[in-house]
């Protein structure tokens, strides 16, 4: 970084420094809740409504704690637990697809 000589820039380094420290914790903050989405996809598609329910509230809890700190907007937060939990839903009641009966074949 070097020494800061005073002049008018000086607060201009200080403040793009702030943000780049800023970016970094705030991807880091929304990285840690979209895994947590998908740790809750992966156990939903697997039928496992114990652990899912264990997910959904981590995965709520993540993102609660990026609207908190700023990372983003709590109504974004809001609607991305509202659709994760539609999602999970569906996909722990969705039914495995039934096998298809084979149809015999037409007498020629």
């Amino acid at each position: 970084m070097g020494k800061l000589k005073t002049g008018r820039h000086t607060s201009a380094i200080k403040t793009q420094r702030m943000a780049l420290r800023r970016t970094l914790h705030n991807r880091s903050l929304k990285k840690t809740a979209r895994e947590s989405v998908k740790d809750l996809y992966a156990a939903a598609q697997a039928k496992d409504k114990p652990k899912t329910q264990d997910l959904f509230n981590k995965a709520c809890s993540a993102w609660d704690k990026a609207a908190q700190k700023g990372s983003v907007h709590w109504k974004s937060a809001a609607r991305k637990k509202s659709r994760m939990a539609k999602q999970s839903a569906k996909l722990l009641a969705a039914q495995p697809p039934a096998p298809k009966k084979s149809e015999p074949a037409p007498a020629a």
